[in-house]
């Protein structure tokens, strides 16, 4: 025995782990919200539903998901302090389809070995985002892996509860035959396709990555879209029917799951524009249209379903558009106006 070893001698610094809760401590408590009862740092984080609101008959409603590969451009271009938004993004818009508010979300952070500048940028992302969204960041698990990833890698996992009235519940039963689809515009990508994209990106050539005066990386990084305030106010108000998150899967896998059995939808094109992103995925000839539809959002990050005599006004102050209709033949089927 030559000496004895510590836990930092094994690659976990938790002097580490301590100045990162001091870095974020600020960021994470400008995001409270009326029902949180605690500071970070303890073990298990306090909510109060009675202190968060009026509430008659609540529901809560939970959702948890990642950021995926498009850490690995983030990471690769050095640009942390956005990806944040992307975590928060993909768990409250799943919430929000069914109108709930979004209340509190935990983060977990986990890496090889803790770069406290690298981490408090994510969090503070995090943080800014769970403000746009209007929830709380009450907590979170930042774990150190020493041999477990590469010099410099992280990945992130997010987990959100909102909460919403029984009776402004959106969902699949509320969808009628004659409704029609307001699309919300994404912002890009979003958090999905990124193993395709980052391919393509790859295997571009230098000019290839100029688009249209623009970064081609920046397109691709740009921020998820955060709907889940303007949702909540919509169920509220009994202004649409069902949502879906355009998300994995795309236009073609995700509108089924918002459907009753025998209903479809039809989509149409021309009513809504595409982000430069997908202009540039189309330039470069790859990619056949089906694959597109059932891969990413197409620039729709939000589709309602919504009462014909409502939809204009709610495209309108929605900032979307109508994007096609229900329709009485299951799947999703395309109506191109000109070839």
């Amino acid at each position: 025995m030559t000496g004895s070893l510590t836990y930092a001698d094994a690659g976990v610094d938790i002097d580490r782990g301590d100045e990162l809760v001091q870095a974020i401590k600020a960021d994470v408590s400008a995001t409270s919200i009326p029902g949180v009862m605690d500071a970070i740092g303890g073990f298990g984080a306090l909510f109060s539903l009675k202190e968060a609101g009026d509430w008659d008959d609540p529901i809560l409603v939970s959702g948890t998901d990642g950021v995926g590969t498009k850490l690995r451009l983030a990471i690769d271009h050095g640009r942390h302090e956005r990806v944040g938004q992307d975590l928060v993004a993909m768990c409250v818009n799943d919430i929000a389809v069914t109108g709930a508010k979004p209340l509190f979300f935990l983060d977990y952070f986990a890496t090889g070995n803790l770069e406290v500048d690298v981490a408090a940028k994510v969090v503070r992302g995090i943080a800014d985002a769970c403000s746009l969204a209007g929830c709380a960041l009450v907590g979170g698990e930042t774990a150190e892996l020493p041999g477990f990833y590469q010099a410099g890698d992280y990945d992130l996992a997010g987990f959100s509860v909102g909460i919403i009235e029984r009776k402004s519940l959106r969902g699949p039963a509320l969808v009628t035959s004659d409704a029609l689809l307001v699309g919300l515009p994404s912002t890009g990508l979003h958090s999905n396709g990124y193993s395709l994209a980052r391919r393509l990106f790859d295997e571009a050539d230098e000019k290839q990555k100029v688009f249209e005066g623009r970064q081609v990386v920046d397109m691709l990084l740009e921020p998820t879209a955060i709907y889940s305030r303007l949702l909540h106010t919509l169920a509220g108000e009994d202004l649409f029917q069902a949502a879906a998150h355009i998300t994995g899967g795309g236009l073609t896998e995700n509108l089924p799951r918002i459907l009753p059995d025998g209903l479809g939808v039809e989509l149409w094109p021309e009513n809504w524009q595409e982000p430069a992103v997908y202009r540039w995925i189309r330039s470069l000839g790859r990619v056949a249209d089906a694959e597109l539809m059932r891969t990413f959002n197409m620039g729709l990050g939000m589709v309602l379903v919504v009462a014909p005599e409502q939809a204009e006004a709610v495209a309108k102050r929605a900032g979307g558009s109508i994007v096609g209709c229900v329709t009485q033949e299951p799947g999703v089927s395309i109506r191109r106006m000109h070839p």
